[in-house]
């Protein structure tokens, strides 16, 4: 049974930080009940397209609808792999190459069900989410990055 909880706001503004995710499992340490942890962290890369170098990804969202999405997609993925808790944070703004734009960490009582839980809400994010990233290369060169 879905235990009903408030929407969380999944965005931060610009990269996400090493003591900002050090933090957050730093907060777990006294959650003895938990066994698995599982992370995803996504990072800029500085990919090579038709010649030019991705210097940053700007990112949008059409924030009400994503923090609805995925409040749901965070509701059925706890019940369904009996997550003891899920945090997701996204970037919004601008992210250099290199930087972490996605944190994604699931925490159960076993690692099967966090390893799985943690790809599928990766999965369901990249698919469902309503966030755009805008690669920009310099010099007002630009191209809207697709989801994959």
């Amino acid at each position: 049974m879905i235990t009903e909880r408030k929407p969380k706001n999944i965005f931060v503004k610009g990269a996400i930080e090493a003591s900002f995710i050090a933090d957050s499992i730093q907060k777990h340490s006294d959650k003895t009940g938990i066994g698995a942890h599982s992370i995803f962290l996504g990072q800029v890369r500085r990919d090579n397209v038709e010649s030019r170098e991705v210097e940053e990804i700007e990112y949008t969202a059409y924030e009400e609808m994503a923090l609805r999405q995925m409040h749901e997609i965070r509701e059925a993925i706890i019940e369904k792999h009996n997550l003891t808790c899920m945090h997701v944070y996204h970037s919004l703004g601008t992210v250099k190459a290199g930087g972490i734009s996605l944190f994604v960490f699931t925490s159960s009582a076993h690692r099967e069900a966090a390893i799985t839980a943690c790809k599928e809400t990766v999965e369901r994010i990249k698919k469902e989410l309503p966030v755009w990233g805008r690669e920009i290369f310099g010099n007002d060169d630009y191209q809207w990055k697709a989801n994959s």
